[in-house]
């Protein structure tokens, strides 16, 4: 019982957190707490479950300044790439009986700028794909699954909202690295 109560108040802290309905403004916030906070939420996700391994989680947090930023809304972008890898690395386990299923989230400063990188290990994005990526309504996912709009509406947010840059890097055989650039000051 003492293990789920802390459980369910680190899920009510991080939903509060990732939502930050009382901090909606722009604002400096810490990178690393809204990617905590979104780990947090997708921790079932990430768990073992009854047909698939567990998906590892590394993270490799360099210093880095706080931003001014639109917390919540950066949130929503972590959220959506580290559900994405999700489910890339779930069709790589069920389509390819791939069972090292590895998350790499780094952090670090280059050129006034705040660098995360979202890597995953599972089944690649094709050449001829990735430039589509963040158009609106564009998925690969089957009919029911996805929209199409989270990576359209990540990429709104970063480049649009915070003068960032998002880009996306695919090796056949080797994944996925999503990588978002925000300015420092």
């Amino acid at each position: 019982m003492q293990a789920g109560t802390t459980r369910i108040k680190d899920i009510i802290l991080s939903l509060r957190n990732f939502s930050r309905l009382d901090e909606a403004e722009y604002k400096q916030a810490q990178i690393h707490e809204g990617i905590d906070n979104s780990l947090m939420l997708l921790q079932n996700r990430l768990r073992q479950q009854a047909k698939r391994p567990e998906i590892q989680v590394t993270k490799d947090y360099g210093i880095v300044p706080s931003i001014n930023c639109y917390p919540s809304q950066l949130n929503q972008v972590f959220f959506n790439i580290l559900n994405n890898a999700i489910d890339a690395l779930e069709e790589s386990f069920y389509k390819q009986d791939f069972t090292d299923l590895n998350i790499t989230v780094s952090t670090h400063t280059q050129n006034n700028y705040v660098v995360i990188c979202f890597e995953n290990n599972g089944v690649s994005i094709p050449k001829e794909i990735i430039n589509k990526l963040f158009d609106p309504f564009f998925t690969t996912k089957p009919v029911g699954k996805g929209t199409g709009l989270g990576l359209s509406i990540s990429y709104q947010i970063v480049v649009e909202k915070h003068q960032g840059k998002l880009s996306c890097e695919s090796i056949p055989k080797e994944g996925t690295k999503f990588i978002i650039e925000l300015p420092i000051a």
